[in-house]
């Protein structure tokens, strides 16, 4: 079993061996491709599907898929898991259903999901004896903000299904940590966004139906303030915290601590793309009156002292990277689906 007072550092230098769950994700891929650029080899646990359609992971350079291990399967199956897992150094754990709107018609697979998927992950890294556990959590576990900045004290509120599986998720991270001594550190990112996001994401859902031309854009609630994180810089956090001893057993935030309105994002959306639209209120998007989170913005203070972590990439040049990026893949985009 491993010391929960293990003191030795976490190497994620070259010849390391990382296994990163959701790997064909949003995010799970950009962090995939900087483990294997630096030299890690990197096994890339992935979402079974009949065609072999490992979503993002395909959108790598050939230098990068090529040096992955691919390993398919089911979070849910705790022997896939488990061989999964063997062998690794390190283990980021990504793999979650994260669309809130789904988790109000299909709650029991958010728990399947998160919350079980999690304790497969955490038992199989106990038995394989890995040095060192990054589970992903996010802001969402929080609820509309008591008070902001939210620092890591902040109260949860299970304002959703969603949220309630993360937080079941986390107290699985935090369960391993203190009964077993699992290094397991849980880092908890406000919204990222970047390249390779899902138009189901605000961001991508702004600057797609303005690349469109289309004459308005339609969007949920527009006052709910949100702490946007660049994925780049995400990736940096993730790295950062599995490589931070302070880490382990704690949750750490990673944010910008800058705050803005849904409707001050698509604003800047048309000045940075040089677009303009009328921005619809449409009430098809908006969440349950009782379930909107309505703030959420970061305390960062503690990332950049456990772990020298800051962010780098403001909003604004983060929001020129998704639009190139949404120009340069038009068919991943497809902006009147979006709009009811």
């Amino acid at each position: 079993m491993t010391d929960p007072q293990r003191k030795e550092p976490i190497s994620l230098g070259p010849g390391s061996s990382a296994l990163v769950t959701g790997a064909a994700g949003f995010i799970g891929s950009h962090l995939v491709e900087r483990l294997v650029r630096d030299g890690l080899r990197v096994r890339a646990f992935v979402h079974y599907n009949s065609a072999s359609n490992w979503n993002n992971l395909h959108l790598l350079d050939s230098e990068v898929y090529d040096q992955l291990e691919i390993i398919p399967g089911e979070i849910t199956d705790p022997y896939v898991v488990n061989r999964a897992v063997s062998g690794c150094d390190v283990v980021f754990h990504l793999a979650s259903l994260i669309s809130i709107p789904y988790s109000y018609t299909a709650p029991s697979s958010f728990v399947q999901t998160n919350v079980i998927g999690s304790l497969n992950v955490f038992q199989a890294c106990l038995s394989h004896e890995v040095s060192r556990v990054v589970h992903t959590s996010t802001s969402e576990v929080y609820g509309s903000a008591l008070y902001t900045p939210m620092d890591e004290k902040h109260p949860l509120q299970a304002q959703s299904p969603y949220s309630a599986s993360k937080i079941g998720a986390d107290k699985q991270a935090e369960g391993h940590n203190s009964s077993f001594g699992l290094p397991v550190a849980t880092i908890r990112p406000f919204n990222t966004y970047g390249p390779r996001q899902s138009a189901r994401a605000v961001i991508p859902t702004i600057l797609s139906q303005l690349l469109s031309g289309a004459s308005s854009i339609h969007l949920g609630s527009l006052e709910p303030v949100r702490d946007f994180l660049f994925v780049d810089d995400t990736v940096e956090a993730f790295v950062a915290v599995a490589q931070s001893d302070q880490c382990v057993g704690r949750v750490t935030h990673v944010g910008t601590g800058r705050g803005v309105t849904i409707g001050e994002v698509a604003k800047l959306a048309m000045e940075v793309t040089g677009r303009s639209a009328t921005i619809i209120e449409d009430p098809a998007r908006v969440r349950p009156a009782e379930s909107e989170v309505k703030a959420l913005l970061c305390d960062p203070s503690v990332a950049r002292n456990r772990c020298g972590w800051q962010p780098r990439i403001t909003l604004e040049a983060g929001l020129r990277a998704v639009a190139r990026f949404i120009d340069e893949h038009p068919g991943r985009y497809r902006p009147a689906e979006y709009a009811v």
